[in-house]
């Protein structure tokens, strides 16, 4: 999907929701569970808050530490859910969320792996290892690195605020370094909706880029603030809930429950969102 047919998805919609489906076989209901293996209650569950939450979002993103922590049957989950948005919802932009990122020829690897294989739309990348770990995700028409930028983890800070001599911040260096490795139609950046006025910084590098949001809802970032100091005329924004809306019931109506949280975010977004959104 490229960027004018995301921003489509946007304006339509009026949201810039990402459910993350980050989902855990310890906390799918029981009554899920009962006559199924893990790897089949956990593709049940995602289809039914896939069903319920569709309307009210413009992405998914599965984490694959969820999924890789069944072996290779988690793995299979991955690749139905996979196909079950591309079959019933294929206006909805996919992201792996993987953090991959190591030497050329495994990265080539992986990216294959993503963009050729599950043919998602996206996936996360770590940039410490340069320019040489992150290029063989790129090239790929209609297909996206999101690179970690500004986490919303308390470490976040351990490595990224540090500064160099002349006072520039390491995520910031990562996102004026990588933009010579692709522009704002094939790359976004992750920043953590817990960083607040810190994406006014963030524009001031990368004016245009999309960035993916996590931290909204369970890890406590505000909405308001990200659209406040993140928000483009085009939007530039994809804000992630995960535990906020999957997990918003433990009972049978669990994928009721999951629209409606879904569809109370995507109202809050609507009120934020320009009434006419710019496409380039």
């Amino acid at each position: 999907m490229n960027r004018q047919q995301l921003i489509e998805q946007i304006a339509k919609k009026r949201s810039f929701l990402c459910v993350g489906l980050d989902t855990d076989i310890l906390k799918i209901p029981q009554s899920l569970r009962e006559g199924k293996s893990d790897a089949e209650a956990m593709l049940a569950f995602n289809k039914a808050i896939i069903d319920a939450t569709a309307p009210y979002c413009v992405a998914y993103k599965p984490n694959l530490a969820f999924y890789e922590s069944l072996g290779a049957e988690g793995m299979k989950v991955l690749e139905d859910t996979v196909a079950y948005l591309k079959a019933n919802y294929p206006e909805q932009f996919i992201i792996a969320d993987a953090k991959r990122g190591d030497i050329g020829n495994t990265s080539k690897l992986y990216a294959r792996s993503f963009f050729e294989y599950l043919d998602v739309d996206a996936v996360t990348v770590a940039p410490y290892m340069g320019e040489d770990s992150v290029t063989p995700f790129l090239g790929y028409p209609g297909k996206w690195v999101i690179l970690l930028a500004l986490t919303s983890n308390k470490g976040s800070h351990d490595f990224q605020l540090i500064e160099d001599r002349s006072g520039k911040r390491l995520f910031e260096e990562v996102i004026t370094t990588s933009q010579r490795w692709a522009n704002e139609n094939e790359m976004m950046y992750v920043v953590g909706a817990t960083q607040g006025a810190m994406f006014a910084e963030i524009r001031k590098v990368a004016p245009r880029s999309f960035l993916l949001v996590p931290g909204v809802g369970a890890q406590g970032g505000s909405l308001e603030e990200v659209c406040r100091y993140g928000m483009t005329d085009d939007c530039g924004l994809l804000v992630n809930s995960s535990r906020g809306i999957i997990y918003a019931s433990k009972e049978n109506d669990f994928a009721e429950a999951a629209g409606r949280e879904a569809a109370k975010l995507a109202a809050q977004m609507s009120e934020l969102l320009p009434k006419e959104l710019k496409v380039f």
